[in-house]
């Protein structure tokens, strides 16, 4: 069953026998949802006010799980502090954060505010082993594969440039492919010629999108785009999916209970 609503604020089913609530939410680096006026000048909105109502937002969740997109790790916008450790610290939870655009010599790296920008997991649970890969090609190329117990999930953002896009969901295959414990692969995939886009993908790796109805993410006060996706692998049996009506960020939301 897919909902589209405002989650509630109790969990009722039972995490001992392996239930698990994971949330993937791109936060646009908590400078809220209004468009801009002039391109990318919302990126540049300070942040602290917005974070804080994600803050609440999540807390009634109880996500054991958080992958976050578009994060910010302590450039001037987040009075220098790091979105995910402040959310972890929030929560009472763990973080794994990393830069996103390269893991070496990209101009990225030497400039103020993009050199901040990332991507995270907040987990309720210690990381033990949160692993980085870098795509070959693209602007955004992290992906972050953080191994449980039991279950793998890889957490990306991928490019803007459709090409581009299709030779890193090749080179995601190659390292979905070999997991042998139950998987996702969540993230902003941007998408922005159809979900269609991703089926050779799924084929490929067995995985399905749990947003059955392919319920549009984008943008989130007029959603009309299905850019951001969670894909899991046969072994996990899914609970329940929706995507919570919020407007802090200009994605919505999307809210996962399943069963390992």
């Amino acid at each position: 069953m897919v909902l589209y609503q405002q989650a509630p604020g109790s969990r009722t089913w039972n995490q001992g026998h392996g239930n698990l609530r994971f949330l993937l939410y791109n936060i646009r680096y908590a400078t809220g949802s209004k468009k801009p006026r002039m391109p990318w000048s919302g990126y540049l909105n300070r942040t602290s006010g917005h974070l804080d109502e994600i803050i609440q937002f999540i807390k009634p969740l109880q996500p054991d799980i958080i992958g976050l997109v578009e994060v910010d790790g302590g450039s001037y916008r987040a009075r220098k502090k790091n979105q995910a450790e402040t959310i972890a610290l929030e929560l009472g939870h763990y973080h794994a954060y990393r830069e996103k655009y390269s893991e070496r010599g990209r101009i990225s790296r030497n400039l103020p505010v993009m050199n901040k920008q990332g991507n995270a997991f907040v987990t309720r649970d210690t990381i033990t082993d949160a692993r980085y890969h870098y795509f070959q090609k693209g602007f955004k190329r992290l992906v972050i594969e953080l191994e449980m117990e039991n279950l793998v999930i890889f957490l990306v953002h991928l490019s803007l440039s459709f090409r581009i896009r299709h030779h890193q969901l090749a080179m995601l295959y190659q390292m979905v492919k070999g997991t042998q414990k139950p998987h996702i692969v969540a993230g902003d995939f941007n998408a922005l010629w159809g979900e269609n886009e991703i089926d050779l993908f799924l084929a490929a790796t067995g995985l399905r999108n749990v947003n059955r109805e392919g319920l549009p993410s984008f943008p989130s006060w007029a959603p009309k785009r299905h850019l951001d996706f969670i894909l899991c692998s046969p072994e996990i049996k899914e609970e329940r999916f929706w995507m919570p009506d919020v407007t802090l960020s200009d994605h919505l939301p999307l809210v996962f209970d399943f069963n390992v």
